[in-house]
């Protein structure tokens, strides 16, 4: 086996390969930390291209998500997808303010894991990636993918913009609500209803339970919806009650979606956004240092003094970045 205190890349994903979670450990830190080491690591995995099923897992703090997906993990070890049995799971966490590190209460939950080499739990946080977590996370999950693991779940934090696209940038994507959770107008605001795949109902045995799936069966009427229509489970996490329909029904849409020939295309779709996101960092980057240079000044101070509008100096800006004003 390779050296797994290595530094390089290329040792550390053939060790990771090998499964030396240490060395995964290590090439996820470069993926996070984003610069040089990163990009060596997305080269290395994106020409071994893997065929990891991915699963978002997303909802608001307090639905149980965590506890659904410490149930998944045990499914997913047992029965898994086409024979493979391995499982990773990225625990996205708000970045710190001061340390850029990952709230780690997900991994606490799965601990009941922790001594099993077929399951790879991470908390990840964006820190000097490039993109942030909309790329970092397609990043991380082509690497888990490209080491030979074949399930990958993704779980968010909440329910805000990023940890939507986030857990929507996955082949199934469940949202996990409780009894009493919102109405219509709410999903909507929250774009749920756009990326859910599959809707758990978590802590079904709670009052408010019917009222809710009542409201979702109204919710998914009102859409205009694809050849699939979203199924809604209901789980009670604690006690692993429904789990393993919520399994079965992952399983179903997996199906759909390869059996409708539709998961390459949703693939590709991904892969698009993903370079989109990326075209947009590096331009932003362009345009950072192009703020900086003694000509922005110069434009700045022209703005303040009424002789020249925003529109106009953004055309003079780009100008002198070597390409033509867009007259946006």
């Amino acid at each position: 086996m390779a050296n797994p205190i290595s530094s390089d890349p290329s040792t550390l994903i053939e060790a990771a390969r090998d499964g030396d979670r240490v060395a995964l450990a290590r090439l996820l830190s470069l993926v996070e930390r984003g610069g040089d080491g990163s990009r060596a690591v997305a080269a290395l995995a994106y020409k071994t291209p893997g065929q990891a099923y991915t699963v978002g897992i997303t909802g608001a703090p307090g639905a149980g998500k965590s506890t659904l997906t410490d149930h998944l993990i045990t499914l997913g070890r047992e029965r898994g997808f086409d024979g493979g049995d391995q499982v990773a799971v990225l625990a996205i966490d708000p970045s710190s303010p001061f340390s850029g590190g990952a709230i780690l209460g997900d991994r606490v939950r799965m601990q009941s894991h922790s001594l099993d080499d077929g399951v790879f739990i991470r908390s990840m946080a964006t820190r000097g990636h490039l993109g942030g977590l909309a790329v970092a996370v397609p990043d991380a999950v082509r690497l888990l993918s490209a080491v030979g693991i074949p399930i990958v779940l993704v779980e968010t934090v909440g329910v805000g913009q990023q940890e939507v696209a986030v857990a929507s940038a996955t082949d199934t994507t469940v949202v996990v609500v409780n009894p009493g959770w919102g109405d219509a107008i709410q999903a909507n605001k929250a774009g749920l209803l756009e990326i859910a795949d599959l809707f758990v109902i978590n802590k079904a045995d709670r009052p408010g339970a019917r009222e809710t799936r009542r409201d979702l069966e109204l919710m998914l009427d009102l859409t205009e919806l694809g050849p699939w229509r979203p199924q809604i489970v209901e789980t009670v996490a604690s006690t692993g009650d429904g789990v393993e329909a919520l399994w079965v029904a992952i399983g179903e849409h997996r199906r759909h979606l390869i059996g409708g020939g539709t998961l390459d295309d949703l693939r590709r779709r991904r892969l698009t956004r993903e370079f989109h996101q990326i075209l947009l960092a590096r331009v932003e980057q362009q345009i950072d240092q192009l703020m900086a240079s003694d000509r922005f000044a110069a434009i700045t101070a022209a703005m303040e003094g009424g002789d020249l509008d925003p529109y106009e100096a953004a055309d003079r800006l780009l100008s002198a970045w070597g390409r033509p004003p867009t007259g946006a």
